[in-house]
């Protein structure tokens, strides 16, 4: 496989886990959304091995690779594909990779919502100092964690939920959490658009996920152009 196809393939996963950006994708200006795509596709492989099913062995051991490799890219080396476009980027991204490990102890599920937040708080501190320097400001590392934790909710289901979340049911329990997250998610009025968009589809899943304690189906287009042009606004 060339680099280019490479690449394509980790962007297009990236693309049809987020089916919504080819609908925002025009209120990104054409030369910004390259970095962008990349960005998101190499945080989408993180939130992979956090929400890794069954043996975790595979998954920690990707997790060390991905720490050797960012590493690399803070000396200007670069061997996946995402590299290609991300490593020539001057980020902090020594401090990244230093920051992964804590995606391990966050498989456990938390005592409470303190406890999930403050298991990831690194972390996002580290990915919106890498994120300031690819997509030029820093978004709020707390809205990080949380979009995090949003996903692995929608990964993991009751895995997810930290011990103290109580309810009648496990569909219960998953509202409640998908509430409490939705509640303690920063706005992104200071990020960059780009986090802006996916941010705002993002937290359109969490509500949707809040009223049924499952995935839903997409809005119409016109409603998905309406937030994207919102959030791009900066509303």
């Amino acid at each position: 496989m060339s680099d280019s196809s490479a690449l394509d393939s980790f962007l297009d996963k990236w693309r049809h886990r987020w089916p919504e950006w080819q609908v925002a994708e025009i209120f990104v200006p054409p030369e910004r959304r390259a970095l962008a795509e990349a960005w998101f596709s190499l945080l989408q492989e993180f939130d992979d091995i956090l929400n890794i099913a069954g043996d975790p062995l595979p998954a920690d051991a990707k997790l060390a690779w991905w720490g050797e490799e960012l590493r690399g890219w803070a000396n200007r080396r670069s061997r996946h594909p995402l590299g290609r476009r991300l490593e020539p980027v001057p980020a902090p991204w020594a401090e990244l990779a230093d920051a992964l490990p804590a995606l391990i102890g966050a498989r456990e599920a938390a005592t409470d919502a303190d406890a999930a937040f403050a298991g990831l708080r690194g972390y996002g501190a580290a990915a919106a100092a890498v994120e300031a320097a690819i997509l030029g400001r820093r978004p709020d590392p707390q809205a990080v964690v949380a979009q995090a934790l949003a996903t692995r909710l929608a990964e993991s289901a009751t895995a997810a939920v930290p011990h103290e979340v109580q309810g009648d049911d496990d569909r219960a329990r998953l509202r409640d959490w998908a509430r409490t997250l939705a509640r303690r998610w920063p706005s992104a009025s200071v990020a960059a658009r780009e986090r802006r968009i996916v941010a705002a589809f993002a937290r359109g899943r969490l509500r949707r996920f809040a009223r049924t304690g499952e995935a839903t189906a997409l809005p119409s287009r016109l409603r998905l152009l309406l937030t994207a042009w919102s959030a791009a606004r900066g509303g």
